[in-house]
């Protein structure tokens, strides 16, 4: 019992800054759909929309942040502190090069790529205002996500908590000024809300430059992220990052088209399920911060060889999750009088909304305990490919489909539509803890020597 005491501790101390910044990332969604709210519902179904391409994005640099905890968290477990720095110099080169992809295609087709979500004329122009302005965000995020990867895996966590915190601060006051145009600043609108966004990353990047000079987190060799001679580093990051970037991919894609399914179901619909979900998202902090502490920890177990520990270690966590999703649950239970309070809808559209925080309260159970699994405890021994497995087989075989058959074929109510969408999360937990208990993931896959450069 006293074991698993240091455990949980050892895990909040991690998890503690870390589901903060989740949280704080949150808080910057919901303050644009509060804000925009008040304004117009079309501003917030089009920020909403528009936002998807922000999640898309994420896919991709979360799989490279992924991929840089498996190796990172067992080399710095190891201590082996050249080879750490030289896996944050190859993901770091692969973040900023989609980055800049992202920001190409934002500030040069944003109405096109707003067509793929939406037919609404209205929706396609308000939201591609939002891309084009929030374009620069993307390069800048590549960037300094990157960096809160590293510093939670080399024990700074607190420090990349901070700098994201005191970002969220900053865009939520700026949007306030800039979409409504309080004290001296203009009144742009959805726009407003955009470029609130760039300034944030802006002023994250400042200080994550501040935190590199001060040598307050490892430092950015350019070098090694224009050309690295460790080709076989190189190989083993890719062979990890390859099938977390494959089951975001599937699985972000799948969510994507949760998006599209409800923004054709019209400006209700669209508006209740981007509320809904920003809901969910904030009380999932805690999960999502498991999730990556769990990750880190473990990975910095294996890399020590301590096998046995890290097995007992994974079933006090697998319990945890468990209790974490019941209490999220009913968190958003006690929570959705005050939401319906609050947001201000048309009366369809709050009506779905009662509804679907029904249905985030059950979902998030799941969620908790297969996050936990999927992204934390699997990937920590390098064990990345079921998840791609199941989630894509899931989303796609199942649960896609019959969302897309019950929207469009069938025509079935709205919210009958958001229940089917709602089932990823249980339909795959049988197969998750099956293979959960093979113990495929208890490995260390660190080298027994530092590698040497190809010369």
């Amino acid at each position: 019992m006293n074991d698993t005491k240091k455990l949980y501790r050892q895990l909040f101390s991690i998890v503690t800054p870390i589901a903060f910044q989740y949280l704080t990332a949150s808080l910057v969604t919901a303050s644009d759909a509060f804000m925009l709210g008040f304004l117009d519902q079309d501003s917030l179904s089009a920020s909403s929309l528009a936002g998807q391409i922000a999640f898309v994005f994420y896919l991709f640099y979360g799989s490279f942040i992924s991929g840089l905890t498996v190796l990172a968290s067992q080399y710095w477990g190891k201590g082996d502190t050249r080879t750490t720095e030289e896996v944050l110099a190859v993901a770091m080169r692969y973040s900023l090069l989609v980055g800049l992809i992202f920001t190409l295609a934002a500030a040069i087709i944003p109405q096109p790529i707003m067509r793929l979500f939406t037919s609404d004329p209205v929706l396609v122009e308000m939201g591609g205002t939002y891309l084009r302005t929030v374009s620069l965000s993307y390069l800048l995020t590549g960037f300094t996500q990157a960096y809160f990867g590293i510093m939670k895996v080399c024990g700074r966590a607190r420090l990349s908590s901070l700098i994201g915190s005191l970002s969220v601060v900053l865009n939520i006051l700026l949007n306030g000024c800039l979409i409504f145009g309080l004290w001296i600043f203009p009144e742009m609108g959805i726009a407003g809300a955009a470029l609130a966004t760039v300034l944030a990353r802006i002023f994250e990047t400042v200080f994550v430059l501040f935190a590199i000079r001060k040598k307050l987190c490892p430092p950015l060799h350019v070098r090694l992220m224009l050309h690295s001679g460790n080709r076989e580093l190189h190989r083993d990051f890719w062979h990890y990052t390859t099938p977390i970037l494959i089951n975001q991919l599937g699985w972000g894609g799948g969510v994507t088209m949760y998006s599209v399914i409800m923004g054709h179901l019209g400006s209700d619909a669209t508006a209740a399920n981007s509320i809904a979900g920003i809901v969910r998202s904030m009380i999932a902090s805690l999960c999502w911060g498991i999730a990556a502490g769990v990750g880190i920890i473990l990975g910095g177990m294996l890399g020590r060889n301590e096998l046995e520990q890290a097995r007992k270690a994974g079933g006090s966590f697998v319990r945890l999750s468990l209790g974490i999703g019941a209490v999220s649950g009913l968190v958003i239970l006690a929570v959705t009088p005050l939401v319906l309070h609050i947001i201000h809808l048309e009366p369809q559209a709050q009506y779905y909304l009662r509804f679907m925080m029904y249905m985030a309260a059950y979902y998030i159970i799941g969620n908790a305990l297969n996050s936990t699994i999927i992204s934390g405890i699997f990937p920590s021994g390098g064990d990345t490919k079921f998840g791609m497995w199941c989630d894509c087989i899931t989303l796609w075989a199942v649960v896609v489909p019959l969302g897309m058959i019950g929207a469009f074929v069938l025509k079935l109510p709205v919210l009958a539509v958001a229940f089917i969408l709602t089932l990823d999360e249980f339909v795959k937990i049988p197969a998750v803890y099956r293979h959960y208990m093979k113990f495929q993931w208890l490995k260390n896959i660190t080298k027994d020597a530092p590698l040497k450069e190809d010369t």
